[in-house]
C-alpha cells in the first residue's frame, strides 16, 4: 500500500510510521518541520494540505491508497483569555485538527475517484470527541468531535464507491517511559481515571491504525475504535 500519514515525526506518528515501514508498505510522513525521509508542512497555512498531497502523490509515483490524519495540536487557552486571544486559538486548532485533515480527506477522495481507486481513511481524533476535556480546552474537544462526525459522514457519503473511513480515539497516551510521562501529566491522580491502570502506549495505537489502514473487513466502514483503557466507554 501507498500511504500518506501526517504527524509522523513523534508519538503516535513516529510508531505508525514504524508499523507500517515494517509491514512492506511505502510510507510518506509528514510533520511540520520535517526531516529525514519526512515531508515539511505546516498545516496551520491553509494552503499546506494540498502542497502536501501533491508532495507525496509525486514521491509514491502518482498513487496514494491510505490517508491517516494524525497531525494535530494541543494547546490551551483560557476561557477569560481577551477575545483576540481567545478566537486565535480557536482558529488555529480548528486549522490544523479539523480544516487540513478535511482538505486532505477532500483530495484523497478526489483522487480515487478520479483513477476510479478503492482508498482508505484513518483519522486519529480522541476520546474527548466524546466526554469532552478540559476547561483550557473547549476548542481541542470541539475539533476532535468534528473528526468524528467527518469521518461517520465520509463513510456513509462513498462507501458504495470503495473509500472507507475509520476514526481511532486515544485517551491518554505514552511511549514506553511512562513513569516520566505520568509524572508530567499529574501522576497517580492520572491513573485514577484509567480503569486498566496505564496509558495506552503510542505502539497499541499504531496497532489499531495499522489495523484500520490495511485489514479492518470493509463493513467496518464509519467505525469509532476507542483505545482508552476504559477511561471513557459508550
Amino acid at each position: 500500500m501507498n500511504i500518506l500519514l501526517t504527524g509522523a515525526s513523534r508519538g503516535i506518528g513516529a510508531a505508525t510510521l514504524k508499523a507500517l515501514t515494517e509491514a512492506g508498505h511505502r510510507v510518506v510522513g509528514h510533520s511540520s518541520k520535517g526531516g529525514d525521509g519526512i515531508v515539511a508542512a505546516d498545516l496551520g497555512d491553509p494552503d499546506a494540505p494540498r502542497r502536501l498531497w501533491e508532495a507525496a502523490y509525486d514521491s509514491l509515483d502518482g498513487r496514494i491508497d491510505v490517508l491517516v490524519n494524525n497531525a494535530g495540536i494541543f494547546e490551551a487557552v483560557a476561557d477569560n483569555a481577551s477575545d483576540e486571544d481567545w478566537h486565535a486559538a480557536w482558529t488555529r486548532t480548528m486549522q490544523v485538527n479539523l480544516q487540513a485533515s478535511a482538505d486532505l480527506c477532500r483530495h484523497a477522495i478526489a483522487h480515487w475517484r478520479s483513477h476510479d481507486h478503492k482508498g482508505r481513511i484513518v483519522n486519529v481524533a480522541s476520546r474527548a470527541g466524546y466526554r469532552g476535556d478540559s476547561p483550557m480546552h473547549w476548542h481541542y474537544a470541539a475539533s476532535k468531535a468534528g473528526m468524528i462526525a467527518m469521518t461517520k459522514t465520509i463513510a456513509r457519503g462513498y462507501a458504495a464507491e470503495g473509500i472507507y473511513a475509520f476514526a481511532v480515539c486515544p485517551g491518554f497516551t505514552a511511549s514506553e517511559m511512562v513513569e516520566e510521562y505520568l509524572a508530567s501529566r499529574g501522576g497517580p491522580g492520572l491513573l485514577a481515571d484509567i480503569p486498566l491502570g496505564r496509558p495506552a502506549t503510542t505502539d497499541e495505537i499504531a496497532e489499531v491504525i495499522r489495523w484500520l489502514a490495511i485489514d479492518a473487513p470493509a463493513s467496518a466502514t464509519g467505525a469509532v475504535i476507542d483505545a482508552n483503557g476504559a477511561s471513557y466507554v459508550r
